[in-house]
């Protein structure tokens, strides 16, 4: 059978097909949703990661969805992208991943079925990593091939991260490196291989299990969290800042990147998302003397990219640490403060 390179059978790879930010602010804010019951803790409004529902006063459920197009040429390893970006959002609630629902759609024109099982068996080992369960799903015939999951995980109640709870002092910590949107570019236009940059793909494909590598009271030091995905990091940077209604300083220098991204983002290996990004914050945001292309790399849009934690000072360089034993890209890039004019200034 002939290699078929699946980012080739697509426009646009991963999270960086997302629609646009701020065009799905302006689609939400026209539709008329259900009443909100009271159970619900964590719902639309702050564009949260994850939806959070109380089932009693030690029990609430974390509920997710996310699937996207080819990010990368091997089925297996786009499988297990694509099920690890999902679980994440689960991660970033605080929360432990139970059950998993594949979604599916798939050309049986144009690609041979053993694709088809290439994908699920990445994503399915991806799920047994995390403890959750693949318990079923839903598949289509379509054009394009696209894969995710629709995950349901457990949360204590009282124990929820959202990204509407930093606290001006907080310790701003990232658990991955940035890049993975021009490192995929570059994949796409057939600049590199994927052995090329195989350093993004280890990193997109880890899963974002930071609660068990912590002890209780580091847990409850993090006070907010958000994963990095499609928005890029001021993206979703921004979401936890107005969430929280704080402002956040991030010191660029200590962004963690890839070993080519910014090789990548000088040659112009960019996506549309990278645009998209920028319009999304650009009135919130102060760069002071940013260099562009440091300002392209917070835009860049992440698949499975790290979770942005807001962290109790005193305990932030321990729970750091702890982290460096998974996460070797974990940094410290920052500090919350109280609310300013912008929301985020990158320095």
């Amino acid at each position: 059978m002939e290699t078929i390179r699946l980012t080739q059978t697509v426009q646009k790879g991963g999270c960086a097909a997302k629609v646009a930010a701020v065009e799905l602010r302006k689609i939400l804010a026209r539709v008329h949703f259900p009443p909100t019951p009271p159970e619900l803790i964590i719902g639309t409004g702050t564009f949260d990661d994850a939806a959070i529902y109380k089932v009693n006063s030690e029990l609430a459920l974390v509920q997710t969805l996310d699937f996207f197009t080819p990010i990368v040429d091997t089925p297996k390893i786009f499988g297990r992208i694509a099920a690890a970006n999902a679980l994440s959002d689960i991660y970033a609630m605080g929360g432990t991943p139970k059950t998993a629902m594949a979604i599916f759609a798939f050309p049986l024109m144009t690609l041979d079925t053993s694709v088809a099982v290439e994908v699920l068996q990445g994503a399915s080992d991806a799920i047994a990593e995390s403890g959750a369960a693949l318990v079923g799903g839903h598949t289509i015939d379509d054009d394009t091939l696209k894969f995710g999951l629709s995950v349901t995980g457990f949360v204590h109640p009282e124990r929820v991260w959202s990204n509407a709870g930093a606290r001006s002092g907080d310790v701003l910590l990232l658990t991955k490196a940035l890049g993975t949107g021009t490192l995929t570019a570059a994949l796409k236009r057939g600049e590199v291989t994927e052995a090329q940059i195989d350093e993004g793909l280890k990193s997109m494909s880890q899963l974002n299990d930071v609660g068990s590598r912590l002890a209780p009271e580091e847990l409850a030091a993090i006070h907010a969290a958000t994963d990095i995905t499609g928005f890029g990091l001021a993206g979703h940077a921004y979401n936890l800042a107005r969430a929280s209604r704080v402002s956040l300083h991030i010191e660029t220098s200590e962004l963690p990147r890839f070993e080519r991204a910014m090789e990548f983002l000088e040659k112009g290996f960019l996506t549309k998302a990278h645009r998209t990004n920028s319009e999304y914050v650009k009135e919130h945001t102060q760069f002071a003397a940013l260099s562009p292309l440091l300002q392209q790399l917070t835009f860049d849009p992440q698949t499975s990219g790290g979770l942005l934690l807001a962290v109790d000072p005193a305990m932030a360089d321990k729970i750091l640490g702890r982290l460096q034993k998974t996460f070797p890209q974990a940094r410290r890039i920052g500090r919350v403060d109280s609310h300013h004019e912008k929301l985020l200034y990158f320095k």
